[in-house]
């Protein structure tokens, strides 16, 4: 399955956000900076991630639900739509 153009745009935007805030965690790190602001930061690379995770499976399972035979013949089942889903959590 290829995913749409606005949502590929989107999610790079979020991983180059998520990549930035990355290079800030080791800028960090390099300083000494305080633990708690790096764990901060770090959770929020996390979050970052993971919402880029989730804009992806929403993407994947509204084109499986809008046709799935097709989703099917391009190798996506519903079963392994689930299982690639319970991975970001």
């Amino acid at each position: 399955m290829r995913f749409p153009d606005d949502v590929t745009a989107e999610v790079r935007a979020r991983l180059r956000r998520a990549e930035g805030q990355l290079r800030g965690v080791q800028r960090l790190l390099e300083e000494g900076a305080d633990c708690r602001e790096v764990v901060t930061q770090l959770s929020a690379v996390q979050a970052a991630l993971h919402r880029a995770g989730l804009r992806l499976m929403s993407a994947g399972m509204r084109h499986c639900l809008s046709d799935p035979e097709r989703a099917r013949a391009e190798g996506m089942t519903p079963e392994e739509m689930e299982e690639l889903f319970l991975t970001l959590r």
